[in-house]
């Protein structure tokens, strides 16, 4: 019996695949595509941004810099909104809110820090409020410019906690308690400091509650 020599041939009727590869190439380029476009995959849908909640649509400078800041991007975190002051009795509640931002960060806390002269104990000088905050007691949770809290001049956003909660400031060192999504829960007096069982169990609670879709 004769045996035929086996022969590869190659694919295409007879066509090498380098050269159709070549051909399909020279036409992408007289087209003035990239070789590659009809194999690119179509790109991922990038996820639209959480809602921002109405208590947090605002722009607010920061204390540092007074770079115009967007509250929006605290939304879907628990929120402490506290009205400071640099000359007041109560002022070394800086330590225990940075202790407390420290602590739940990573769970979604975010302390944040509105310095007030609406009881005339701050300072109109921005660069000693920022040194007394940042230098002085260690803050690194983020901080804004001197707000009116209370009041027919009541930055917004204290206006939309007084109502929700039923209390404006009455001295430094407020405390509202807000949710993941957006809404005001509670208000806590300057005398319930940050180391307090009841606002660290309403913290607790807030951040184990879960997120709104």
């Amino acid at each position: 019996m004769n045996t035929m020599p086996f022969q590869l041939r190659p694919r295409g009727h007879g066509v090498p695949r380098l050269a159709t590869f070549s051909a399909g190439l020279a036409v992408a380029l007289a087209l003035g595509m990239p070789p590659a476009v009809a194999q690119t995959p179509p790109p991922r849908a990038v996820p639209a941004p959480a809602t921002c909640p109405a208590l947090l649509d605002h722009t607010v400078p920061r204390l540092q810099d007074d770079k115009p800041q967007a509250l929006c991007q605290y939304a879907g975190q628990v929120l402490l909104v506290v009205n400071t002051a640099s000359y007041c009795g109560f002022t070394s509640q800086f330590e225990g809110l940075e202790a407390l931002n420290a602590k739940y960060a990573a769970r979604g806390l975010v302390v944040m820090g509105f310095p007030s002269n609406d009881f005339k104990q701050e300072d109109v000088d921005a660069k000693k409020t920022a040194d007394v905050c940042f230098n002085t007691y260690g803050v690194k949770f983020p901080m804004f410019a001197t707000t009116a809290v209370r009041g027919k001049d009541a930055h917004p956003l204290f206006a939309q906690l007084a109502q929700a909660t039923g209390h404006s400031p009455g001295w430094n060192f407020n405390k509202y308690l807000v949710d993941r999504r957006g809404r005001p829960l509670v208000h806590f007096g300057s005398t319930t400091g940050p180391t307090s069982a009841t606002l660290v169990k309403a913290i607790e609670q807030a951040l184990a509650a879960p997120a709104a879709n």
